[in-house]
């Protein structure tokens, strides 16, 4: 049953990593059917016991990151993605995912934010407004940190 949990996940992730990278955007029908799809396994599996455990699973992986989300950090795709995730993985695996995720996406964002400060910073040619006013928001595709925290996720495993 591992394997096929294992499987299923892979499938979510690998296709939210897909879609998030080309377009910034995580489509419902996946996480929505990914999270019945989990919610199956489990109800078939383990019966009434599978199915709240999912249930518990989903609820782990999205309700903190709604918080996140309220708060502007994270778009919802990526709310719904943990939330299938944790139908699929269960509470304490998806809250590790979750984990892991954070750790890698902070340390890359750093790298990457410092990076577009080094090649912005010019402060002989711009006023402050100027600088300001030229600065753009920067988008980071949540699952360029939540595929490779799977990855060392299993291999921790």
């Amino acid at each position: 049953m591992s394997g096929l949990i294992w499987s299923g996940t892979a499938l979510l992730l690998g296709a939210a990593f897909w879609s998030d990278v080309r377009t910034m955007r995580i489509p419902n029908i996946l996480t929505g059917g990914f999270f019945v799809g989990g919610l199956l396994l489990h109800s078939i599996s383990n019966g009434w016991d599978g199915f709240w455990q999912a249930m518990l699973g989903a609820a782990a992986g999205f309700l903190p990151l709604l918080v996140l989300y309220l708060l502007r950090g994270i778009g919802a795709g990526d709310v719904k993605l943990f939330g299938a995730a944790g139908a699929w993985l269960g509470a304490a695996s998806v809250l590790e995912l979750m984990l892991y995720s954070m750790l890698l996406g902070g340390i890359g964002g750093g790298i990457y934010l410092l990076a577009v400060k080094a090649v912005r910073f010019k402060p002989a040619e711009l006023s402050d407004t100027e600088s300001v006013r030229k600065q753009t928001l920067v988008r980071f595709p949540f699952m360029l940190a939540v595929l490779p925290a799977a990855i060392v996720m299993k291999l921790l495993a």
